[in-house]
């Protein structure tokens, strides 16, 4: 059963997902979880961590576990990782279970973002070193041309380059709630008419 108040907020790291996953959940008056931070207090060590001993396939499908156990929940905004949406289990879950919600940064804001971090495994260069402004911008824009196609399939998108957080956090209460309501009188009305026949 589809919960369109199952929120999943997609978007490349650095897009502002764990920020502005809280406060759009208060907003809304839903619970809210980051998908990361559950992986990570399922597997007791850090994603760093997983990448570095278990490898991307084993995360990916801790991912995909984490995701399964709250597919039929409602009222819950879940900030996904980056790159959930490549795993087509993933991405069927996501959009099959709730509303997908794409906060869209251009890859210069991102870069900028995220050269001051180093918790991102994905912003590493192979030998796990650190990589520099230029050459992070490069592998977000080659990650991008991979994922951006399923960020876009999202219902709802908003920019989140240049307006203050609780500018975004206001669009996007808006915007869920005029959708969720919709989503939910056409399956009043569905089941209304099918209980009719």
């Amino acid at each position: 059963m589809k919960h369109p108040s199952l929120i999943f907020l997609t978007g490349f790291s650095g897009s502002g997902k764990s920020t502005i996953g809280p406060l759009l959940a208060n907003s809304l008056g839903y619970d809210f979880l980051d998908l990361d931070k559950e992986i990570e207090r399922i597997a007791d060590k850090s994603i760093n961590r997983i990448f570095d001993e278990k490898g991307e396939e084993h995360f990916r499908a801790l991912e995909l576990s984490a995701l399964q156990r709250i597919a039929d929940r409602k009222d819950l905004v879940v900030s996904l990782g980056g790159g959930v949406l490549q795993s087509d289990n993933c991405f069927s879950l996501v959009i099959s279970s709730g509303t997908l919600v794409y906060l869209h940064s251009s890859p210069l804001v991102l870069a900028k973002r995220l050269s001051h971090k180093t918790d991102r495994p994905l912003m590493k260069g192979e030998n796990g070193e650190r990589l520099s402004r230029e050459e992070i911008e490069k592998k977000i824009l080659a990650l991008l041309e991979k994922r951006e196609p399923r960020y876009k399939t999202a219902q709802i998108m908003v920019e989140t380059d240049t307006k203050r957080i609780g500018s975004t956090v206001e669009e996007l209460t808006r915007k869920i709630e005029r959708y969720v309501r919709r989503v939910e009188r056409n399956q009043f009305a569905k089941t209304t008419k099918h209980n009719r026949k």
